[in-house]
């Protein structure tokens, strides 16, 4: 174990396979021991990419608002949301809506949208009998481990996100897009370069090119920052993935991606990546109480299969307008 070199006065702990864990004496007063220690809890960040924090004995949402507020200049609603969330307001959300036995693998938050999140911040008020962490992965450090063609497509083409937006699965149009009205969906849609289509139902379908690659917007580094695995078909269950082709056709599924060029992406490359975000996946299990910051660029983050209750609480902040890691992607015509 090591000592980080901007640990004080905070005591981090560097461990392989862990996320920077700092633990302290519970204050009497959370928001404001936030707001003194702002500043070094940013620079643990910077420095690491994440740091979990033990001891401050989180209890309830209004202490956890009142926590991220101190931590950021202000949170920002989601956006373009895939699933569902419960709200306490203001940016306060319960994590994703997701079947507790199936894993959300590595992903960064939003990476489809024009500005998303630099800094997530989780709360864990209820922390699950067994599994369910939050673990976290190196981005730069997992696009120095892709193969050099894999690599070399992505940065050169992006990728593309599919979405048939329907009132079976996932987040509705208004979840989405704050809004149900077309000519406002279709507005967002124009300003955040996303090609749309009416389908004759009624449905809407989407597709968005992004960059694979960005730039980190404070120390330049290249970084892996997508959700080409966590969105493709080929992370479904088997079973899952059959059902919703069979319902709503291989064109129609509520999520998928694809190459930048409108190529498929085969199901070796999903297990590609996903094996190569394992290699540098780092895990610590929820305590109840914990607080953990998460660079949203430079870390991806993945939530494990779990067993009993689990509540954990998300909050995003610092959008950012990300910078292409290599040949920027043509802007999508619309």
């Amino acid at each position: 174990m090591s000592t980080s070199s901007l640990a004080a006065p905070l005591d981090v702990e560097l461990r392989p396979g862990r996320p920077p864990v700092a633990r302290i004496d519970t204050p009497p007063d959370v928001p404001g021991w936030a707001a003194q220690y702002r500043d070094v809890l940013r620079a643990q960040v910077a420095e690491h990419g994440s740091l979990l924090v033990r001891g401050l004995g989180l209890r309830d949402p209004e202490q956890v608002g009142a926590l991220f507020a101190r931590l950021t200049g202000g949170l920002m609603t989601e956006r373009e949301s895939f699933a569902p969330r419960e709200t306490f307001g203001s940016g306060l959300y319960v994590s994703t809506t997701w079947p507790a036995n199936q894993p959300m693998c590595m992903h960064h938050e939003l990476s489809y949208t024009q500005e998303p999140p630099g800094l997530m911040l989780f709360a864990c008020l209820t922390a699950p009998e067994d599994g369910g962490a939050t673990a976290v992965a190196d981005a730069a450090e997992v696009l120095r481990e892709l193969p050099p063609e894999v690599r070399t497509r992505f940065e050169r083409e992006g990728w593309l996100l599919t979405r048939s937006y329907n009132d079976e699965i996932g987040a509705s149009l208004e979840e989405s897009f704050g809004t149900a009205d077309r000519a406002g969906v279709e507005g967002y849609c124009r300003a955040g370069g996303i090609d749309f289509a009416w389908q004759p139902d009624g449905s809407l379908r989407t597709t968005q090119r992004r960059p694979a690659v960005v730039r980190h917007p404070v120390t330049g580094e290249a970084c892996w920052f997508n959700q080409i695995a966590f969105l493709n078909e080929w992370t479904l269950a088997p079973e899952v993935r059959e059902y919703l082709v069979d319902v709503y056709g291989a064109d129609g599924l509520p999520f998928n991606t694809r190459f930048g060029d409108g190529g498929p992406i085969g199901e070796e490359v999903v297990e590609l990546l996903n094996a190569t975000y394992e290699k540098h996946t780092r895990r610590e299990p929820w305590q109840a109480g914990d607080l953990f910051l998460v660079d949203n660029v430079r870390t991806a983050h993945s939530r494990e299969p779990y067993t009993g209750d689990r509540q954990v609480l998300v909050g995003m902040a610092d959008p950012r307008r990300l910078d292409a890691g290599a040949t920027k992607p043509e802007a999508s015509e619309r």
